[in-house]
């Protein structure tokens, strides 16, 4: 899809809500489309729009090998309330073999190139796999999440991957979500509750303060300009 398609379809997009941008890109992408869920907030929100509308769209998750274990619950609680399987996606054992072997299990935390590196290997290349057979994704970003999300609309090219990324929730706030949820009644994970806003893989990831940035959390070793792991470039 061309830049101009891309903002065509943004600026359509715009005037939807999310359950109605979710129907129209189901239509218009049909089994080309997937949802990546990180099962945060937002996705579970998303998950929620999507199983609730019983629309056709493939749901996925990347599971690193290093995620808390409340995660692999809440997987199964979301799984027993919407009566369907999140499908889970698994690195390369290989990959991380290699790594772990060559700069031992921890080493995300000597620099900032071998923590991309550990990404790269457990999420980034397992979802370039998936997202090799899709002309469009879904995903949960906000803009209030962080200073490297705030440019993003509601439909963006992603060049890496060659294909059309669908962000529903953009504009909504943390207050936003945090209602749905209260409204629709949707699973969570617990962690939410104890100071984790924002919840990736268990060695990288820290409860914070109230008030305090809601990804300053994540990589708290790193400045915030340089915390994505590389699956929203």
């Amino acid at each position: 899809m061309s830049y101009t398609d891309i903002n065509s379809l943004n600026n359509y997009l715009s005037e939807l809500k999310p359950e109605e941008m979710l129907r129209y890109c189901s239509d218009i992408f049909g089994p080309k489309l997937a949802f990546a869920t990180s099962l945060g907030l937002e996705d579970q929100v998303i998950t929620h729009m999507i199983c609730s509308q019983k629309l056709r769209i493939r749901i996925f998750t990347l599971d690193t090998g290093r995620i808390f274990p409340e995660t692999y619950e809440l997987i199964e609680r979301t799984n027993a309330r919407y009566r369907m399987k999140i499908e889970i996606v698994f690195p390369e054992s290989q990959d991380v073999e290699k790594m772990v072997l060559e700069h031992g299990v921890n080493l995300f935390y000597n620099s900032i190139e071998q923590r991309k590196l550990c990404c790269h290997i457990r999420k980034t290349k397992p979802l370039s796999k998936v997202l090799s057979g899709l002309d469009a994704w879904i995903t949960g970003l906000r803009r209030e999440q962080s200073v490297t999300r705030t440019g993003i609309g509601f439909a963006a090219s992603d060049d890496i991957n060659n294909l059309v990324k669908i962000n529903p929730l953009i504009e909504w706030s943390e207050k936003d979500v945090k209602d749905y949820v209260e409204q629709f009644n949707i699973p969570y994970n617990p962690l939410h509750d104890k100071g984790f806003p924002s919840i990736g893989c268990q060695p990288c990831t820290r409860a914070i303060a109230p008030g305090s940035d809601i990804r300053s959390g994540r990589w708290w070793w790193e400045l915030p300009e340089q915390k994505e792991c590389g699956l929203h470039k």
